[in-house]
């Protein structure tokens, strides 16, 4: 029995902010310390943040990062622990996304990722180099490169991120040359239904190569990438931790690294794989182990039995209904997505939101609302409310053309919630509007019915983005990612917005979220927004499906053509057999409608704000979907 305390430490990172990263990232090895842990892992990029993009490109930034990771080792030397965490790495001309250990005070090594992501949300290798196997060097007396760390309670290989997300990743040529603990620091954003997915594959790989897989990841949010922390602790193919995500903290577990060496001992199909690659590589340039004297922490363990006292019995596990864990992730990610940048940027002190009285703006100022219970709910009751209604804000601006449903359904969310609540009629703002605008057309020329429903908009948002200059607001841009992919948005209305937390949320989900919400609140303003069908009230007897489609084919036209990459016929033939509700030649109308709507509004949702990431699909030119705005569809 060789008993070993290890702990992951979810540390919400603010890019650029060396000190305070290095800051937070001491106070957790300490907490560590205090339980008992020898081993701490801790995030990806660490010390600079996540994602750093180009800023990484400026040498002063990343030689603040070195002098950050000195002063970590420098201020954790007392803790009786070994650390592991991200930073970035200058060499020569090159610079490298790495894993240090760090440990009595002392750097010991650097590590390189070796896999660096080119695809979604990542670019790594525009401004990272490769780290390779046998590779070795020494930055200012540290091994730098491809290393194995010999400690008292075992051998302990460091890696990157997507470095595990490799099959034939640097895990195994580690495990082969004795590895037993791997570390992986993380920054894998958040993304629906990913963390299964995570959880199977870590435990796949810790079997697949007989040893004890930690992984930490990073929890916070930075611009749109959204972390949910967590992570896992799994001993060849047991997974014996799953930390709790979307929270600032340190969790743990007990293992007994002569299990691993047991296992291996007893597995002769990995014992013969071993020998085939050690002979294989005969003659290849080997890993280089470190040798690291380090002080051990005096906590005294306990064997990891199961809480039920049985080795043979099943333990009784908690599961959240599906329903339930799709509407609580993705609440909890919206809400962290928000929260991080309303205190991050440090620019905001109020947020704001336009309501309509419709879906999307209600489901916008229901997270914003669920952001700051959260972040205040150690407070009392009523200083909790006092600080929501110090800091949210909801402005209805009706015309003529707004119903009496719609009104009643703003007022009703904004009285539940106890938010502020400023009516403003926009009618005869938008009659001088368009009469300014007559004198700038040319004779036969006409305001049309479209522009005066895009000046009702923009009217909306030119008093948003006034009220934000005033009162140091977040103005919230609320369309959803079903309407923003066809246009039906305004640009300078409502597009406009300085964040949008709904971009990349289809309306199918936006309506699965509110009924959710109702179904949990009995929630009077939920009930009146879901009376009357989705209309963006511009004119008279409008509704959103009718000018456009039903909701559900649309998104599945989206899913198909966007994410599948589907030609428009074959998006079809899928429609026909999902919907066979509807006629044929209906659907090939549809499908034909969205394929011409999507690629002439490329050039709108380009324009939009920054909108935060919870897909593997997304609206974004910048990180997800990169399509040319120029373009037909002739193919």
């Amino acid at each position: 029995m060789d008993l070993l305390r290890v702990g992951l430490g979810n540390v919400n990172t603010t890019v650029g902010a060396v000190e305070s990263n290095v800051k937070r990232a001491v106070a957790t090895a300490f907490h560590a310390a205090d339980d008992g842990v020898s081993l701490l892992a801790l995030p990806e990029q660490l010390i600079g943040g996540y994602s750093q993009e180009d800023l990484v490109q400026w040498k002063s930034f990343a030689e603040a990062q070195f002098e950050g990771l000195r002063r970590f080792a420098k201020e954790t030397a007392s803790a009786k622990l070994v650390s592991v965490l991200g930073v970035t790495v200058p060499r020569q001309n090159q610079l490298y996304n790495a894993a240090a250990l760090v440990a009595g005070g002392k750097i010991w090594g650097l590590v390189p990722k070796e896999k660096l992501p080119l695809y979604n949300v990542f670019y790594e290798s525009r401004t990272f180099a490769r780290g390779n196997a046998g590779f070795y060097d020494e930055l200012e007396g540290i091994p730098f490169g491809d290393l194995l760390f010999d400690l008292d309670f075992g051998r302990v290989a460091l890696e990157v991120c997507e470095d595990l997300w490799s099959p034939d990743g640097p895990m195994r040529r580690r495990c082969y040359r004795g590895a037993e603990i791997v570390v992986n620091v993380s920054a894998s954003p958040f993304r629906l239904g990913f963390a299964e997915t995570r959880r199977e594959m870590i435990s796949t790989r810790a079997a697949d190569n007989q040893c004890v897989v930690v992984y930490a990841n990073l929890v916070g949010a930075n611009d749109g990438l959204i972390f949910d922390g967590g992570g896992y602790v799994a001993q060849n193919g047991r997974l014996l931790l799953d930390a709790p995500r979307f929270r600032e903290e340190v969790s743990a577990v007990t293992i007994d690294v002569d299990r691993t060496r047991r296992l291996r001992s007893e597995n002769s199909t990995w014992r013969w794989d071993q020998d085939d690659f050690q002979r294989e590589q005969k003659g290849a340039q080997a890993t280089h182990v470190v040798k690291v004297t380090h002080e051990k922490s005096e906590a005294k363990l306990a064997y990891p039995f199961a809480h039920n006292k049985s080795f043979f019995l099943p333990m009784d596990r908690e599961t959240t209904p599906s329903r339930i864990a799709f509407c609580e992730e993705l609440l909890d990610a919206l809400s962290l997505g928000l929260g991080d940048y309303f205190e991050k940027t440090g620019v905001f002190s109020t947020i704001g939101v336009a309501l309509s009285g419709g879906r999307d703006s209600l489901l916008c100022l229901l997270i914003a609302h669920r952001y700051l219970s959260q972040r205040y709910e150690d407070a009392p009751a009523d200083a909790r409310k006092q600080k929501i209604a110090e800091t949210l804000r909801a402005f209805f601006m009706p015309s003529k053309h707004s119903s009496s449903e719609t009104t009643q359904a703003a007022a009703a969310a904004a009285k539940e919630l106890g938010v502020p609540f400023v009516v403003l009629p926009i009618d005869d703002a938008a009659a001088l509007e368009e009469e300014a605008v007559k004198q700038m057309l040319q004779p036969g020329e006409v305001v049309t019915p479209l522009a005066r429903q895009n000046i009702q908009a923009r009217v909306r948002a030119e008093r948003m983005w006034t009220w934000a200059n005033s009162a140091r607001g977040l103005f919230l841009q609320t369309s959803n990612m079903s309407e923003k992919a066809v246009g039906y948005t305004t640009i300078g209305g409502d597009m406009e917005g300085a964040l949008s937390i709904i971009a990349n949320v289809p309306k199918t989900v936006v309506n699965y979220l509110l009924d959710y919400l109702l179904e949990t609140t009995n929630s009077e303003g939920i009930r009146l927004t879901l009376k009357k069908p989705a209309s963006a009230e511009l004119a008279p007897d409008m509704e959103d499906e009718r000018d456009l489609m039903p909701f559900p084919v649309l998104d599945a036209c989206f899913a198909l053509f966007a994410g599948e990459k589907m030609s428009l016929d074959e998006v079809g033939t899928v429609l026909d057999q999902m919907f066979p509700e509807h006629r044929a030649e209906t659907l090939k109308n549809w499908t034909k409608k969205f394929g011409r709507l999507f690629s002439a509004s490329i050039y709108k949702w380009v324009q939009s704000p920054l909108s935060l990431h919870v897909g593997n699909l997304d609206l974004d030119r910048e990180r997800a979907l990169q399509l040319p705005v120029v373009q037909k569809n002739e193919w």
